[in-house]
């Protein structure tokens, strides 16, 4: 059998989405590019151009071949996707965006997203600024808790956190290695067919290093000031805290955010910036899970553009964890 490293990169739930906002035409944003699969998909479909946006520049470097196939018809732009709108000239016809870690990133052990290859401690998908080992290095035990907790669901945070601290006050952590094996000694051992004991933790820092859920509530922003009206905009998640954004962000500009519990005071009703045809998340289907067991936790979402201008979003009711980052 082929090795990760060697088996195709298969973008999760292309064949749906396509489905979703078909017929595919004029200028598409691809946001966060990464093999390229969703933009051979939407070139497939119709698109007859598309800007595809990443930022990990070994993304860009590696889309040489696609550039070369696609000519003019393909723009690369090293940046994130929270700025989409900067990235083009004029209003687009569709934005996908596929949230989290990128298969190609994982499978680089150098790139230290996984606990299932040894390698630097770092998490950076744009390859500068603090890195993964920098946070579990210096930020403080209650830091580390809320990082964990709030970004990972990991009901150990508390005791995880602890752990870490007793282990850099001997040495600092450097690998993936080092600081999975710290995380595996806090947690009972899985029974078969649960995660790693690591996962929640790795996801946890890889959110915070990369300010994931920050990046998120600008994109959603900049993909409604981009689109042009019919435009879609269709989102893929993998964990329940993304889809939950993602929802309450559709909600909230299709008109149907209400309130968040019967107490809280009725918010003013703007035009709706979207147009939701179907309202529940599209899930993967048992071929794709058989082909792709990547797609297990995903969760696409789609919404069609109105003519109502683009306004601000009440980020407080989106659902955004709440951590003082700064304070690291």
């Amino acid at each position: 059998m082929p090795s990760d490293a060697a088996r195709p990169h298969i973008p999760v739930l292309l064949a749906p989405l396509l489905r979703a906002v078909a017929p595919v035409q004029g200028h598409w944003i691809d946001g966060t590019f990464g093999a390229g699969g969703y933009t051979r998909g939407l070139f497939a479909a119709g698109a007859d151009h598309v800007t595809g946006v990443d930022r990990d520049p070994l993304a860009i470097e590696m889309a040489a071949p696609m550039q070369a196939d696609y000519g003019d018809r393909l723009t690369l732009v090293q940046g994130t996707f929270s700025e989409l709108d900067d990235y083009v000239d004029a209003s687009v016809d569709g934005v996908v965006l596929d949230l989290g870690v990128s298969s190609m990133q994982l499978d680089l052990a150098e790139r230290g997203f996984s606990f299932l290859r040894d390698g630097p401690l770092d998490m950076r998908m744009s390859q500068d600024g603090p890195s993964a080992a920098d946070l579990v290095n210096s930020a403080d035990e209650s830091l580390l808790a809320d990082v964990l907790y709030h970004y990972g669901e990991e009901r150990a945070s508390r005791r995880i956190a602890r752990a870490i601290l007793r282990t850099r006050a001997d040495a600092p952590f450097e690998t993936t290695g080092q600081l999975a094996k710290v995380v595996e000694s806090c947690l009972p051992r899985p029974k078969p067919g649960q995660s790693h004991p690591a996962t929640r933790s790795f996801q946890a820092l890889r959110i915070a290093v990369n300010d994931e859920f920050g990046q998120l509530a600008e994109g959603l922003e900049a993909a409604e000031r981009a689109l042009a009206p019919g435009g879609a905009l269709a989102v893929v998640t993998f964990h329940s805290m993304e889809d939950r954004v993602v929802k309450r962000f559709f909600q909230a500009r299709s008109g149907r955010g209400g309130r968040a519990n019967r107490y809280a005071p009725e918010t003013e009703t703007v035009p709706a910036q979207f147009h939701l045809k179907k309202a529940s998340a599209i899930p993967p289907n048992a071929t794709e899970l058989a082909d792709n067991p990547r797609a297990r936790s995903a969760k696409l979402r789609v919404g069609f553009r109105t003519e109502a201008p683009a306004t601000p979003v009440d980020r407080s009711a989106l659902g955004l964890p709440k951590l003082n980052m700064e304070a690291w």
